[in-house]
């Protein structure tokens, strides 16, 4: 929670529940996604979501202060934008994308 916090600024809640898992909250206002997290298990699938960031540059720099790892550098999707995969502190797979239609 503390690297998604650190790098984009969600908030997290603690659910009354039975199990360990948290509700997050991406920002007010904004599009986003507002969800929870649990911990990794064998029998949960991996995911891989890719969050819109407006500088994706700035954003790289925040995913590896906060330790995550780039494991695919920023490349230009043509008429589209500019993309990069991580990987935040758990090993998770995670995408960035800043939408720039000029790139090439």
């Amino acid at each position: 929670m503390k690297f998604y916090q650190n790098v984009f600024g969600w908030g997290f809640v603690k659910w009354d529940g039975p199990m360990d898992y948290w509700m997050f909250s991406t920002g007010e206002g904004e599009p986003g996604i507002d969800g929870g997290l649990s911990r990794k298990s064998e029998m949960s699938p991996p995911v891989y979501l890719t969050i819109e960031v407006p500088a994706i540059d700035d954003f790289i720099e925040m995913v590896e202060i906060n330790g995550g790892k780039i494991v695919r550098e920023k490349m230009a999707i043509p008429g589209v934008g500019w993309f990069a995969m991580f990987l935040d502190t758990e090993g998770n797979a995670f995408g960035l994308m800043e939408n720039d239609q000029s790139a090439r």
